[in-house]
This record gives structure tokens, C-alpha cells and sequence, in this order.
């Protein structure tokens, strides 16, 4: 195992995971250890951040003392769902991944041990370890540098915290009881030319929700925007808690008789909120305000069964399939109402 661990793959991280015990800090907490941060953590923590990575701590410690002597140190807040515990760090891993709702290949690992890296890379092959004597070339890691740093990645912390706090609540409530309480504000625009940095990033970083798999370069979208024959589609959403930011994009490709929606997406964080639905539904109804035949193409990947329900559920038919690419069609006949629990603005 190389201690970078670059050799694996060439893809984005979107959470790191540390260890704490001479890695984060110098010494061992509990034998009187972690008086002072590694060297340049402070800039590092906030330089990734600023970037749109999660951090999450895995470590072997006392959950409380790890935890006040963090806050001590005016870190604590850029960890989110610590794994503190005394198990292995490959199942820290998969709760952090699990809570975050992040795939495991999203995750790189600090640690300054090689047994606790082996353990990891052993037992999870996909995730990143890196060794924490290469603390200094982490920010410059290709995993580590987004192509474009949107506002949605700037804010991406916050806004995970803000989903925390609704989970808090939607265990204590009945389900459409907590979604009456949110005070759901679904934005939906075409995409502009400011939108593609964003447009570009949701269709790299999703994949349980995205109907064909397919990404594009902002090349790609920006003529898509400044063509007649599409229709590039952005919904936002925001509620009492604060925004989610950007959270779905459509392509729909526009003859006189056909729209084809080449591309549905919608952001994992709103799984359950029951927006995606809401999103097909103003396509279906501008559709038929032209009126023409709707139909979308839906490629079959090893994550995006959930979004081939979205479509049967929304009252597509699969009319033929060649391998894994199915063409599905929408009589337009019965076109689900917007629920109660939310508020649909369509900005022109």
C-alpha cells in the first residue's frame, strides 16, 4: 500500500476521515498527550472546508475528553458525526459513510499508523488511506482539489448540519406531519451561464438519483443553455432550516412533437422530501401545455434503481429497452397535484 494511497483511483473526495492520537494532534490523549495541534492543521482543516469536504474524525480515544479537547482547540465543529469508539476503523468508516449518506469510495483515511491503514485498506480497498507524515501534500492532492469550488461547496458543511438537525426532528413527528413543518420551497429556472459550475458538479458527484449516469463539461451545458432545441432545468430548495442549495437538474432535448429528458437528477440529500416527483411533474405539465409526447431515456447503473422507481411512480411506462438504456414515455393523462407541504416557484 502506498502511503498516499494515489494509486487506487483518480476520483473526488468528499470526506475525510482522521484519526486523532499523533495525527491530528501530537502524543496520546490519554496519557497526557494532545497539548498542541500538528503543524499547519488549523489552515489545512480550514483550506478543505472552504473547498466543500466533509471531515469526520475515526479514532480509538474517549469519546467526551476527544471531544472537549477538539473544542478546545476551536476544531470541533468542522467534524461531522465523529466516530470515537474503541472498534475497528473500517467500521467507523462505514458509519461515517452510512450517517452521511456517502458511498465509501467518497472517503479518504489520516492515520499515522500502518496497521490501522492496513486494516482499512483490507477491509475497504476504495477508500483513500493517507499516511499522516504526508500531511503536507494532502491540499495538493488532485482528490482533494475540486475543478470549481461553487457556493453550494462553500456552504456544504453548514448545510449537512442543517439536514442533521431535521433528522432530529423527523424522528419525532409521523412523516407528513414533518413535512408540513419544514415550510418546503422548491425553486425551479433555467440554467444560466453563473449555474454550470454547479450544473457540472451535480452530475459528477450524483449517482443514486441521475437517470442515465451521464456528466457533462461546463462546454457542454453552456451550449445546451444557448440552444433552442434544449431546455436545461435547475431546482433549488430551501426551508425554515436553511437551504439545500442546488438539488436537481433536467435536460430535455425539444422537437415540435417530442421532449426527451435526457438527464433527472436529484441530490440524495432530498431523498424522502418528495421534490423529485414535484420536479417531473413541471416538465410533464409544461409538456402539456404545448402539447407534446414526453418520453425519457433512463440507463440502467449499479447505483440508480431508486431513480427508475421515481419515474414508474410518476407514471412512466417503459415503451423499449436496448441492453441497459430503456426509452420511457408519460401519457400525460394524470399528472400528480403538488402536495400540501410544499411550495413550487417557477422563476421565468
Amino acid at each position: 500500500m502506498r502511503s498516499l494511497g494515489m494509486s487506487r483511483r483518480n476520483r473526488e473526495v468528499k470526506c475525510i476521515a482522521w484519526d486523532l492520537d499523533n495525527t491530528l494532534w501530537h502524543g496520546v490523549l490519554l496519557e497526557g498527550g494532545a497539548a498542541r495541534l500538528r503543524d499547519g492543521i488549523r489552515t489545512l482543516v480550514r483550506t478543505l472546508d472552504e473547498r466543500g469536504i466533509l471531515m469526520s474524525i475515526a479514532s480509538r480515544n474517549d469519546h467526551d475528553l476527544a471531544m472537549r479537547r477538539l473544542s478546545q482547540f476551536g476544531l470541533d465543529a468542522y467534524f461531522l458525526c465523529p466516530q470515537i469508539t474503541w472498534g475497528v476503523k473500517s467500521g467507523s468508516l462505514r458509519a461515517i459513510a452510512q450517517n452521511l449518506n456517502l458511498g465509501t469510495d467518497a472517503l479518504a483515511f489520516i492515520d499515522d499508523d500502518p496497521f490501522e491503514r492496513g486494516e482499512v485498506a483490507a477491509s475497504l480497498p476504495e477508500v483513500l488511506c493517507i499516511d499522516a507524515a504526508n500531511l503536507d501534500a494532502v491540499a495538493d492532492m488532485p482528490e482533494m482539489n475540486p475543478r470549481y469550488i461553487t457556493v453550494d461547496a462553500r456552504r456544504r458543511r453548514s448545510m449537512y448540519l442543517a439536514e442533521m438537525e431535521r433528522q432530529d426532528l423527523e424522528v419525532k413527528l409521523p412523516p407528513n406531519e414533518f413535512l408540513a413543518s419544514l415550510g418546503m420551497v422548491l425553486t425551479i429556472s433555467e440554467a444560466e451561464e453563473r449555474d454550470l459550475a454547479r450544473v457540472e458538479e451535480l452530475t459528477m458527484r450524483t449517482h443514486q438519483l441521475n437517470s442515465t449516469g451521464r456528466t457533462y463539461s461546463i462546454a457542454q451545458l453552456g451550449s445546451f443553455c444557448r440552444s433552442e432545441q434544449h431546455k436545461l432545468l435547475l431546482a433549488g430548495l430551501d426551508d425554515r432550516y436553511g437551504t439545500y442549495g442546488k438539488i436537481g437538474v433536467a435536460l430535455v432535448e425539444r422537437t415540435d412533437e417530442d421532449w426527451l429528458v435526457q438527464l433527472f437528477l436529484m441530490s440524495c440529500r432530498v431523498m424522502g422530501r418528495g421534490v423529485g416527483n414535484v420536479f417531473l411533474g413541471h416538465i410533464l405539465r409544461s409538456a402539456k401545455e404545448e402539447p407534446v409526447r414526453v418520453r425519457a431515456e433512463f440507463l440502467r447503473t449499479e447505483r440508480n434503481r431508486v431513480m427508475y422507481l421515481t419515474f414508474k411512480l410518476a407514471g412512466f411506462r417503459e415503451i423499449e429497452r436496448s441492453h441497459d438504456l430503456a426509452v420511457l414515455e408519460h401519457d400525460l393523462g394524470s399528472i400528480d397535484p403538488v402536495p400540501d407541504f410544499l411550495e413550487v416557484r417557477v422563476l421565468a
